[in-house]
Parts: structure tokens; C-alpha cells; sequence
């Protein structure tokens, strides 16, 4: 054996851990910032996500240039998450109701809603006797704010995304769930996918106590699709 090949095997063995810590970083990372920023909002500096994550926050940086594209790498996963668990519930629950009920539930439940890009998560609200554009308000993205809402309609602002990042198709899968419901005469005709994207983006206030979170978002939900099915006249 020569010892160009001995130190080739050498140089192997030495980078394939380099390789492995890489990865695991990553996935520390990534949960973290899931974490963070399902808490505090996308607003949350990358040092709580390196505090979270326990790694340096040069480590962050390493692998992510900028918050920016942390943030985009978040809410594109959140996002595609949100979309498969919508396409399910559309295809595995016959009932409209059940369907869109099971997607809140799932959803809210994964805490993915919270984690939705935050132009997504634009409302317009239409004060009642007020003319022109509908003023813009901003979504909640963490559960220390107070929902948005207002005496007129709420509804999504047709804005132009230069990234989507799959908000599209996820918009139109909720749309089908939305027009389900609606054209069954089980969800209120004044409820919009902006209604549904409210409910998926609240949460019940933090708790010590893992079952009294769980009951408490469970309560929560469960008044939250009361006020947006539809009641005989």
C-alpha cells in the first residue's frame, strides 16, 4: 500500500463525520427556527435560532446567508406541509364539512399555520361606508398579538408575490375545501380562505403544562369552527 492511498482512506474517514455534523447542525437548525419562530414570529433574530438550535450563530449563517433565506427555507416547508394536509383531507373525507374541519384540526394541530410566508397572511378589511382600496392589515405570525378584525368583510389582498413558494397552490387546494363547505350550506356564505388561514395562524396562549396546551387549543378550535359553520334560519 502506498502512502498517497494511506493518506486518501486518512483524508476520507476525516471529512465523512465533518460531512455528518454538517447535517446534523442543519437539522438542529431548521427545527429550531421552526421552533422560534412559531413562537415569536418571523420577527425573532437568528441568534434565538442559534441559541435554540445550541450551535454557534456563525454555524446559522454558514448554511443560511441571510434570515432572509432561513425565513423563505421555513415558510416554503411549512407551506408545502399545510398543502399536502390540505389534498388529504380533500381526498380521504367524502363529507365537505369533515374535510375542512380535519384540515383545521391537522393544521392547527402541526402548528404549521403560524409558519405561513407572511404574504400569505395579508387580510384587506372594508370598513362598512368606506370607499376605495380596502386598507391592509397584516395577519398575527406569532400567538402575543391580537387577531385582526373589523365591522366589514374580511378577505385576502390580490397582491402581487415576486415568491410564492407554493402559496398558490395552497391557496387554491383551501379555496376547494372552502367552496365545499359553502356550496353544501355547511359553512357560513360570508367565510373566505382568508377566514380559514386566520383560524390555522391563531393559537392558544403557551402553557407549562403539554395537556393543558393540547386542551386548550383543542377548546379553542373547537369554538372557532362553531363560528364558521352556518346556522338555519
Amino acid at each position: 500500500m502506498t502512502a498517497e492511498a494511506g493518506n486518501g482512506r486518512a483524508d476520507v474517514s476525516r471529512t465523512t463525520p465533518l460531512r455528518v455534523d454538517a447535517q446534523r447542525n442543519l437539522e438542529h437548525v431548521l427545527r429550531a427556527a421552526r421552533e422560534v419562530f412559531g413562537e415569536l414570529g418571523y420577527g425573532a433574530p437568528m441568534e434565538d435560532v442559534a441559541r435554540r438550535a445550541r450551535v454557534g450563530v456563525g454555524t446559522v449563517y454558514r448554511r443560511f446567508p441571510s434570515k432572509d433565506v432561513l425565513v423563505r427555507r421555513i415558510a416554503e416547508e411549512e407551506t408545502a406541509r399545510l398543502t399536502e394536509q390540505a389534498r388529504a383531507a380533500l381526498g380521504q373525507e367524502d363529507e365537505p364539512w369533515s374535510a375542512l374541519s380535519r384540515f383545521l384540526r391537522t393544521s392547527v394541530a402541526s402548528g404549521a399555520g403560524r409558519l405561513l410566508p407572511p404574504q400569505v397572511l395579508r387580510v384587506g378589511v372594508a370598513e362598512e361606508g368606506q370607499a376605495g382600496p380596502a386598507e391592509e392589515a397584516r395577519v398575527p405570525q406569532q400567538r402575543s398579538q391580537p387577531v385582526v378584525s373589523g365591522p366589514g368583510e374580511l378577505r385576502l389582498v390580490s397582491e402581487p408575490v415576486a415568491d410564492h413558494g407554493g402559496a398558490d397552490t395552497l391557496l387554491e387546494v383551501v379555496g376547494q375545501l372552502v367552496d365545499r363547505a359553502r356550496e353544501a350550506g355547511e359553512l357560513r356564505t360570508d367565510v373566505s380562505v382568508a377566514d380559514v388561514l386566520l383560524v390555522i395562524a391563531t393559537a392558544a396562549p403557551a402553557l407549562p403544562d403539554p395537556a393543558q396546551q393540547a386542551a386548550a387549543s383543542a377548546r379553542l378550535l373547537d369554538i372557532l369552527l362553531e363560528g364558521l359553520r352556518s346556522r338555519p334560519v
